[in-house]
């Protein structure tokens, strides 16, 4: 199985991620991989390609691409385009979960498409105002997505081996969910075995399995992003700033920032002053 599984943690202050896509300006390729997390691609300008398992879907201005949690994805981009994307914790839809704890939502056009592109754009566009209030305004826009996504786009039928094979990948979503949850905590494989009443091979071999990483890389991803926000978002010392995000210290934040972002953590805080 030639795919990765991809960390994401949510806007600060929101129980989603709200983002433009990154490759926006063409000539990208975002390669096969999963999330646990519902994700929603719209396009607004020029277009792209998504692949979910294996199905081609090619997008347009005014579309938009519904992923389920645990589908494998890939996404095409050669030219320049205009996409926002979204992405919403599974947790949030846990009230309209099947008795199998799954949901799934539909890649068919529906009559409310319009209504939900517009929805998603007017989101955007408060976030990027930052108005007074505009927090509050935002709720309501994404509470509206997500009425919409379980009232007009959920599934009522899903086939049982998409079920069976969405529980084989929970398995290490859960253990996943949890450390993105406790990252700022000191884990060893052993630990995290006796949690989950695994035994630290086969956690091991669920990591480089699905996830292509070992459990000890993933979690340095976690507290990275973390890490990176908290650096942008206040005026924390490095050194604060690799505790409060469970590095043992600056320096092992510092050799984990340079390897991911290319510069040292200084030297990021100095370029953006």
């Amino acid at each position: 199985m030639d795919f990765s599984h991809e960390t994401i943690v949510t806007n600060e202050n929101f129980p989603f991620k709200l983002f433009v896509f990154e490759g926006r300006e063409g000539n990208y390729v975002r390669e096969k991989h999963w999330h646990r997390s519902i994700e929603i691609f719209a396009v607004f300008e020029g277009g792209l390609t998504f692949l979910v398992n294996e199905k081609e879907y090619p997008l347009e201005a005014g579309e938009f691409m519904l992923v389920n949690s645990n589908e494998i994805h890939s996404v095409l981009s050669p030219k320049p385009n205009m996409t926002i994307v979204l992405q919403i914790p599974l947790a949030l839809f846990a009230d309209y979960f099947t008795d199998e704890q799954f949901i799934a939502f539909s890649h068919n056009t529906r009559e409310q498409d319009d209504e939900f592109m517009q929805n998603l754009k007017a989101l955007y566009q408060r976030y990027l105002e930052r108005r007074t209030g505009y927090d509050f305004e935002m709720m309501a826009l994404f509470y509206h997505l997500m009425y919409l996504l379980v009232s007009k786009y959920r599934k009522r039928d899903v086939n049982p081996k998409i079920v069976q094979h969405s529980k084989g990948l929970n398995r290490l979503s859960q253990i996943t969910s949890y450390l993105k949850d406790n990252y700022t905590k000191e884990f060893s494989l052993e630990m995290l075995a006796d949690i989950f009443g695994y035994s630290p091979s086969y956690i091991s071999r669920m990591f480089q399995k699905y996830a292509k990483t070992n459990y000890m890389t993933y979690l340095q991803g976690i507290r990275l992003e973390y890490a990176f926000r908290e650096m942008v978002n206040t005026e924390n010392t490095i050194s604060d700033i690799a505790m409060n995000n469970g590095f043992p210290n600056s320096k092992a934040f510092s050799k984990a920032f340079k390897a991911k972002y290319g510069i040292m953590p200084s030297e990021y805080r100095k370029g953006k002053i």
